[in-house]
């Protein structure tokens, strides 16, 4: 009776796994990103840690200390349009958004 248990979780663990993994695929080719407001400066000087994407390494700084604090931060960049940035979004919240790449300046 075992036996026949492993027989059937195993396939199914292996499912479970394959199939996370092509949810993950799909969501990377969307171009979906999730990052978290780090620094809610002032005039509209924020600073946005990724958290899950691969952006372009031309954007995203590896290795970042805030001068006036002296603490550090991993994978961050800033805004291109900080007036385009939602005012609901305060200091430490994560959240989804997608690179508009469309060229259109608001």
């Amino acid at each position: 009776m075992k036996n026949i248990q492993t027989l059937f979780i195993i396939p199914g663990l292996f499912l479970l796994a394959f199939s996370a993994d092509t949810c993950k695929s799909k969501k990377a080719a969307n171009g979906v990103y999730k990052a978290k407001l780090e620094i809610k400066g002032i005039c509209s000087n924020y600073t946005l840690r990724l958290l899950e994407g691969d952006l372009d390494t031309t954007v995203v700084t590896a290795n970042w200390t805030d001068e006036t604090t002296g603490k550090s931060y991993k994978n961050v960049f800033g805004l291109a349009n900080p007036c385009s940035f939602p005012a609901s979004i305060q200091e430490g919240n994560e959240f989804y958004f997608q690179i508009d790449s469309s060229g259109k300046k608001d």
